[in-house]
């Protein structure tokens, strides 16, 4: 069984609508695939749909933004609640990402040519707004050759026209997703090449309030970082997850380059405790 936990459709980041993220997932050979936009649920009927027609399982997820002490952490939310508490706090975030984005895109006009009228046309009216909208803007103004140049040049954190935007504490959002019933898996965690990274005593009280998981096997983690993951994994006795961190022809992360083992997914299956079913279509 071949399982990837980690993509995204055009409801968020990606280019690929959630239908046809299935649809090449199913093609890649694999049996589960999970869809997790950002900040966002917006896909998941349409992938539903696409699951069953191409005979895959899907596993409804999110990955929720979250911040300690200005720096970003990545949460994946399986299986969450459709409302209350996590989904108020979904709509904050996804409202300040409007707002970051339009500041961003006024500094950015300011020395480059692009429009926040332009980057809504390229991410499409149901997308989370983002910095890899704002990339493809760029991209088709030719400013930049592709995303990673325009990252590299001008979206990095840190960079004179970067701004912030509101996320949730993760140790709350841990919390927040398990009393919903969902389960909670910590993203590439020592990905140093995306950023600065927390340190391991903050997995650990995410680990305190609930953590489930981590994601060890990715592409942004290299061989020290993919260890690391797996002995604070040993050590707290979390399902380990291995994703591709789909994002269509966006990056060039591909569908199911790392995947989880079956016995850590039904770990995490086992996890769960009614917020969202997994949509089961294989024969």
């Amino acid at each position: 069984m071949r399982i990837d936990l980690h993509t995204h459709s055009t409801c968020s980041d990606g280019t690929t609508t959630p239908a046809e993220v299935v649809a090449e997932a199913a093609r890649s050979g694999l049996d589960v695939v999970a869809l997790t936009d950002h900040d966002t649920t917006r896909g998941w009927d349409e992938a539903a749909a696409a699951a069953r027609e191409h005979g895959i399982d899907l596993v409804p997820g999110i990955e929720v933004s979250c911040k300690h002490e200005g720096i970003s952490i990545h949460l994946l939310a399986y299986l969450p609640p459709t409302d209350g508490e996590l989904f108020a706090e979904l709509e904050k975030a996804r409202s300040s990402r409007l707002t970051r984005a339009q500041r961003m895109v006024e500094r950015l006009g300011e020395d480059v040519e692009i429009t926040y009228e332009q980057v809504l046309s390229v991410a499409g009216a149901d997308a989370t707004i983002g910095r890899p909208h704002m990339a493809d803007a760029l991209v088709a103004n030719g400013v930049v050759a592709n995303r990673s140049e325009a990252f590299e040049r001008y979206l990095y954190n840190g960079s004179p026209y970067h701004v912030g935007h509101y996320a949730l504490d993760p140790v709350r959002a841990v919390k927040l997703v398990r009393a919903g019933g969902g389960v909670p898996v910590m993203a590439h965690p020592f990905a140093e090449s995306r950023g600065r990274i927390v340190d391991e005593d903050v997995v650990r009280a995410m680990a305190d309030a609930g953590l489930v998981g981590i994601e060890a096997h990715h592409r942004d983690h290299d061989a020290s970082q993919v260890e690391r993951a797996l002995a604070i994994a040993r050590e707290r006795d979390l399902v380990v997850t291995g994703s591709s961190d789909f994002h269509g022809a966006g990056k060039p992360n591909r569908l199911g380059e790392n995947t989880t083992a079956p016995d850590q997914y039904e770990r995490l299956l086992a996890a769960a405790s009614g917020g969202t079913e997994v949509v089961r279509a294989r024969h």
